[in-house]
């Protein structure tokens, strides 16, 4: 099972937790179970087509996915999967 970092603005969905683990193969199965699991927060991850937001950045092994294979990037057992709100600012 993957390590799923969730970030503070999405901690209400996981009973406050910084951390979850929930199993896939890839990124689009680990949001799947996470969904499962937590209803409700890939709604705020994705978009109502199914992608990433733009707005939100997913790391699998400090990679960001954008950069490799996006919702098909393989996930392992043992990896951590972070999800990051993009900040802007000025």
């Amino acid at each position: 099972m993957a390590l799923v970092r969730i970030p503070t603005p999405l901690r209400k969905l996981t009973a406050n937790q910084e951390e979850v683990t929930v199993a896939g193969k890839n990124v689009g199965e680990i949001l799947a179970a996470l969904e499962a699991a937590h209803p409700g927060i890939k709604e705020r991850i994705c978009d109502d087509k199914g992608q990433v937001r733009r707005f939100v950045n997913v790391f699998v092994r400090d990679e960001d996915i954008r950069f490799q294979q996006n919702l098909e990037t393989p996930v392992g057992d043992h990896d951590e999967v972070s999800i990051v709100p993009a900040i802007a600012g000025g």
